[in-house]
């Protein structure tokens, strides 16, 4: 199963998620290095974890503000095949990642006005290029009024040609509680075309093996990483 480190990118700094709770997020300080020097972090997750895609959520654009153009150049220029969560809605947005070389471009639900939001990128962008995110939050799905279910917009990314999931649970991430595998061991036989990753509260390789016996793909990891519980040789 594939491990795939975070940054959380927040004023130029890589930040500490802390279950979704943004305005307390602080720079990450762990054994591979600091968040006031993200460049360098990735760095350590290529070189001495061996690990070459890295998933990226600029807070920042996410939030509507001025994104971190500047330290995406700079992490796709580390050869690393980053997915890039952007607060994306619109296809123009996507573009704009793609020629900066962002190889995969997150659709949030927390973040998309709409389901034909989710139709028109597929249909103006690569939809083999785009990951959905299910968003949660305790559970509680975070996503427009016209997405009442998971599997509501599952099913519609799967129809429109999106091939990857992400399920995250936004209070699971920073808490050390291990990863949501309720909606995974639900989903993943309905959905058996979709490859799922699923972030927020992996501690340990005990909690990857459980991911990959429900059929996870992958997961997103930040926490784990920086405290050194994942890999011994950390």
């Amino acid at each position: 199963m594939q491990v795939i480190p975070v940054l959380d990118l927040k004023g130029g700094k890589a930040v500490h998620a802390v279950r979704g709770e943004r305005e307390r997020y602080a720079p990450v300080e762990g054994v591979l290095g600091s968040g006031h020097d993200p460049v360098a972090l990735a760095r350590a997750f290529r070189d001495r974890l061996g690990l070459q895609t890295c998933y990226v959520a600029d807070l920042d654009a996410i939030a509507g503000r001025q994104g971190n153009t500047d330290l995406l150049r700079a992490l796709v220029g580390l050869g690393l095949t980053l997915w890039v969560d952007a607060g994306v809605s619109r296809p123009e947005q996507a573009q704009a990642l793609a020629r900066l070389g962002v190889e995969m471009v997150i659709v949030g639900t927390e973040t998309l006005p709409s389901a034909d939001h989710l139709r028109q990128l597929a249909a103006d962008f690569p939809p083999d290029r785009l990951v959905l995110s299910v968003d949660r939050k305790g559970g509680a799905l975070l996503a427009p009024p016209d997405i009442k279910t998971p599997q509501h917009v599952m099913a519609l990314a799967a129809e429109l040609g999106i091939r990857r999931v992400i399920l995250l649970d936004l209070a699971h991430v920073g808490a050390a509680a291990g990863p949501p595998l309720d909606l995974l061991t639900s989903l993943r036989p309905l959905f058996p075309d979709l490859a799922f990753y699923v972030g927020g509260g992996v501690r340990h390789c005990a909690d990857l093996d459980a991911l990959a016996q429900a059929g996870a793909a992958g997961a997103l990891v930040a926490t784990a990483l920086h405290r050194g519980t994942l890999f011994s040789d950390q």
